[in-house]
C-alpha cells in the first residue's frame, strides 16, 4: 500500500471528492517517486498514470507493487477508455495553479467528469510533514553541502571572480553524488552582497570584501539550502555589528523552533529587534525545504502557522545596507518535539577566506 496516496484519499474524502486528476510534476514524484513527463489519476477504483513510449521504462522502473499503480501508453488509450476511469465519480479535484485553460477544458471533454474542483495547494499540505526516507534523503543533501562550503572557503583567493566561484560550487555538487543544483548558486561580493539574490558577476573579489554565497543541492530530488558570509582577508571592524546581530537572531531563532512554536511570533520578534537596531528584515524569515527549494510553510511575520514535528525549514536572517553591503546567514532546520536541529552545521563565526 501506498501511504501517501492513501493519505491523499482519505484527503479527498473529507472533501466530498471521488477522484482527482494530479499534473504537478513535483506532487507526482512526491506521491509515486515519478520523475517522467504524464499524469496521474486517482479514481475511486485505481491509480492510473499516462504516459507515453518514450518514459514507459522509466516509469515502471520507479514504482514498486506497494505503489499500486496502473501505468498507460497514452498512444494506446482509447476515447472509452477515457470516460470510464472517472466512472461514478460526481466531483473530481484538480491541479489550478498547474493547469491550462485549454487542458481544463480538453479534460472537461475527455474525462466526462460532471464537476472539477480546485483543490488549492491540497497536496502541497500534505508535504509539509516529512517521512523518515524524506529527511534522509535532505540530510544527505545538507552534508554534501557542507562538504562543499568546507572546500569553497578553501577555494576563494582575492582576485577571482564571483563566476569562477559559483562554478566551482556547481562542479564540486555534479561531482559528489547529487543531482545538481537546488536552485542557481548565489555569489555577491562586496557592495553586491547589498542585493538578497544577486546573480553572479565578473566582480573581482578584493581584500576586505563581505562573500555571500547562498546555495544548495539535490539528492535523490531533496533540497538542501544553506548561506554563509565570509570574507576575504579580514573582518572589516564596520562590518562585525551587523554580522553579530544577524548571527545572535539566526542562533535565537534555532533555539525557539521546535514543535508548537508559531512562526509568524518568531518572525516578529526578529523584524522587532531589527527595528530597534535600525535596520529592516526585508524578507521572510525562512520557507519550508523539500522537494521544491521554497515550499510550505513560509517564516513570515504575516504567516500565522505551527509548527510540527518532522517539518524541514530554513532559518535565514539578513541584513543588507543599501549600495554598501550585506550579511545573511541560513541553515536548513529539521523541527523535533522539543528542539530543532541544524541539519547544515557549517562554521557560523567570522570566517575568512582568501
Amino acid at each position: 500500500m501506498n501511504e501517501k496516496i492513501e493519505n491523499l484519499r482519505e484527503r479527498l474524502k473529507n472533501l466530498d471528492l471521488q477522484g482527482m486528476i494530479i499534473t504537478n510534476p513535483v506532487n507526482i514524484r512526491y506521491l509515486t517517486n515519478i520523475n517522467a513527463e504524464g499524469v496521474l489519476l486517482i479514481t475511486r477504483r485505481e491509480n492510473v498514470y499516462i504516459t507515453d513510449g518514450r518514459y514507459m521504462e522509466t516509469v515502471n522502473n520507479s514504482l514498486t507493487i506497494e505503489d499500486e499503480v496502473i501505468v498507460y501508453d497514452v498512444k494506446e488509450l482509447t476515447k472509452e477508455d477515457y470516460e470510464n476511469f472517472f466512472t461514478f465519480c460526481e466531483n473530481i479535484g484538480f491541479e489550478e495553479t498547474n493547469l491550462t485553460y485549454a487542458k481544463y477544458k480538453e479534460y472537461m471533454h475527455k474525462y466526462k467528469v460532471n464537476n472539477f474542483e480546485e483543490t488549492e495547494g491540497l497536496l502541497e499540505k500534505l508535504r509539509i510533514i516529512k517521512k523518515e526516507e524524506e529527511i534522509d534523503c535532505i540530510k544527505k543533501a545538507c552534508l554534501i553541502t557542507d562538504n562543499c562550503f568546507e572546500h569553497i572557503r578553501k577555494f576563494i583567493k582575492i582576485g577571482m571572480t564571483e563566476k569562477e566561484i559559483a562554478f566551482e560550487i556547481e562542479k564540486f555538487f555534479i561531482t559528489n553524488g547529487t543531482d545538481g543544483l537546488a536552485f542557481d548558486t548565489i555569489v555577491a561580493s562586496g557592495p553586491n552582497t547589498s542585493m538578497p539574490h544577486a546573480v553572479p558577476t565578473d566582480r573581482k573579489i578584493e581584500s576586505g570584501d563581505p562573500i555571500t554565497i547562498d546555495m544548495g543541492c539535490k539528492y535523490k530530488g531533496y533540497c538542501s539550502d544553506m548561506t554563509r558570509t565570509v570574507f576575504a582577508g579580514y573582518v572589516p571592524q564596520f562590518m562585525k555589528p551587523v554580522y553579530d546581530l544577524v548571527l545572535k537572531n539566526q542562533i535565537r531563532v534555532s533555539e525557539d523552533l521546535k514543535e508548537g512554536a508559531n512562526l509568524k511570533i518568531i518572525a516578529k520578534s526578529v523584524d522587532s529587534e531589527f527595528k530597534l537596531n535600525g535596520v529592516n528584515m526585508i524578507h521572510s524569515l525562512g520557507h519550508g525545504v523539500g522537494l521544491e527549494i521554497h515550499e510550505y510553510p513560509f517564516v513570515s511575520t504575516k504567516y500565522d502557522f505551527i509548527l510540527k514535528e518532522n517539518m524541514v525549514i530554513t532559518n535565514e536572517p539578513g541584513i543588507y545596507i543599501t549600495n554598501r553591503f550585506g550579511v545573511r546567514i541560513e541553515d536548513t532546520v529539521l523541527i523535533t518535539k522539543y528542539a530543532s536541529q541544524n541539519l547544515t552545521m557549517s562554521e557560523k563565526g567570522y570566517v575568512v577566506v582568501g
